[in-house]
């Protein structure tokens, strides 16, 4: 697969939706993991990011102007030992649960579909990043409607071993704008991964459409010691 420009990818798009980046730094030393949030509606606009324990949660930004809760309020990243896992939903959740009961991180979604939200039955996306003993690998899933079909699940799951510097993989939830929104289709796209994480940090946040981006999460794991740094960007507070 011919390794694309992750800000290319994202400025040539005005809707993917949610997105989840994984891959390694250019110099080797970090898993790299990056999540945003865009939003059409008033009620998907009006969120933000919010630290939790280890990871991070969504709110309401404006809590009198929340009109629906459902699909929009969860757990984004939850960390779990050695593992980080992020979601576009309440599925992180259930994949937390489940690698604690000893599920491997496709077995813990097998509860799971894509979202009740018809007719766009948006996908639910999932990463695992996994760092032990001094050595990364990644995880990536996808569960979708066949087609726009809310009777039929597609669901694919993809391994990264020893991921190569420079490089990571981009999982987002619609291919582009449209009614009803059409959903991502095939594997994570292969993205080049650049700088340290405040360059990162801008590289995506300046490069997501204007009108529609809400919120940026992203983390640089430092590979041997575990130590990770996080920024945290959200149009509602900038």
């Amino acid at each position: 697969m011919e390794r694309r420009m992750l800000s290319e990818e994202l400025a040539g798009n005005t809707y993917p939706g949610r997105g989840i980046v994984v891959g390694r730094s250019g110099d080797g030393r970090f898993a790299v993991a990056a999540y945003f949030i865009m939003g059409r509606s008033g009620n998907s606009r009006n969120r933000v990011f919010v630290p939790d324990g280890e990871g991070i949660r969504t709110q309401a930004f404006d809590p009198s102007k929340m009109e629906d809760p459902s699909l929009i309020i969860y757990a984004p990243v939850r960390v779990l030992g050695t593992n980080t896992i992020i979601t576009n939903g309440d599925q992180t959740d259930t994949a937390w649960q489940g690698l604690q009961e000893g599920k491997t991180f496709g077995e813990s979604l097998r509860s799971r579909t894509f979202e009740p939200d018809a007719p766009n039955y948006t996908p639910r996306i999932s990463a695992l990043l996994d760092l032990r003993n001094g050595e990364y690998e990644y995880k990536m899933n996808i569960l979708k409607s066949a087609d726009g079909d809310p009777s039929s699940c597609e669901r694919f799951n993809f391994s990264y071993d020893h991921p190569r510097a420079g490089e990571g993989h981009f999982l987002h939830t619609y291919m582009s704008d449209g009614n009803p929104l059409p959903s991502f289709e095939g594997e994570p796209k292969r993205v080049d991964i650049t700088g340290g994480i405040d360059d990162f940090t801008e590289l995506i946040w300046e490069n997501l459409n204007e009108d529609n981006k809400v919120s940026l999460f992203v983390r640089f794991i430092e590979i041997e010691t575990g130590r990770y740094e996080t920024r945290i960007v959200n149009k509602n507070e900038s």
